[in-house]
């Protein structure tokens, strides 16, 4: 196609990267950086899909964890945006259906990016901060449009916490405000927190504008 004008690019990743953890994010990051040089255009805008939940039989549960986390790092890149799509899946079907919704997600990160549409909440939430206050972790997140919610208006899912064992127990995940307060009666000194890190994890954890939280955790 080069060198033929381009606005920008959408990537909908395939399954065969799944198993890259960490190093996706430098195969995106030489994606993109390739593109662009080819084309000559500039940082043109690059806006991706992320792979929904899915039960790979006899895979760690936390792989896809792995890969959601290099997508999420990907972020940091010049003009780019991601699509998640942990509420729209089916985790027994590998090829989720739903493509409405992903196409739409899609749409506003390049209408409030590039048409001028700057009123939009184009992204879910995205982990900015964290902080141990007691028994308890407070977190901090990026893209929470006019306040954070509950999609089902059920308690938060998908939160585990861990103290200096470094053993995760499922959390109790209270919304207050635009900060989420995480902690469990079996931690009493918290020291890190996961939030659907699983690839079966389908979280009722949105924004305001009823875009999901993407996958994160506060360690390593």
């Amino acid at each position: 196609l080069a060198p033929f004008g381009i606005k920008g690019a959408i990537w909908y990743q395939g399954e065969a990267n799944r198993l890259d953890g960490a190093l996706y994010e430098q195969k995106m990051h030489a994606l993109i950086k390739g593109w662009r040089t080819v084309w000559g255009q500039g940082d043109f805008p690059f806006y991706y899909v992320q792979l929904a939940p899915f039960i790979y039989r006899g895979a760690e549960p936390t792989m896809l964890a792995h890969l959601w986390e290099a997508q999420t790092k990907v972020l940091k890149f010049k003009n780019t945006g991601m699509a998640v799509t942990t509420d729209i899946a089916t985790v027994k079907n590998i090829h989720p259906p739903n493509k409405q919704d992903v196409g739409k997600r899609l749409a506003l990160w390049a209408l409030a990016k590039d048409y001028g549409k700057n009123e939009l909440v184009y992204s879910g939430p995205i982990f900015k901060s964290a902080k141990i206050d007691g028994n308890g972790i407070w977190l901090e997140f990026n893209h929470t449009g006019e306040g954070l919610k509950s999609s089902d208006g059920k308690p938060l899912t998908w939160f585990t916490i861990a103290g200096t064992d470094g053993k995760f127990v499922s959390a109790k995940a209270e919304i207050h405000g635009n900060k989420v307060h995480v902690s469990s009666d079996n931690v009493a000194n918290p020291t890190d927190v996961r939030f659907a890190w699983d690839q079966t994890a389908e979280p009722n954890f949105v924004n305001s504008a009823g875009l999901p939280a993407s996958p994160f955790r506060t360690g390593k």
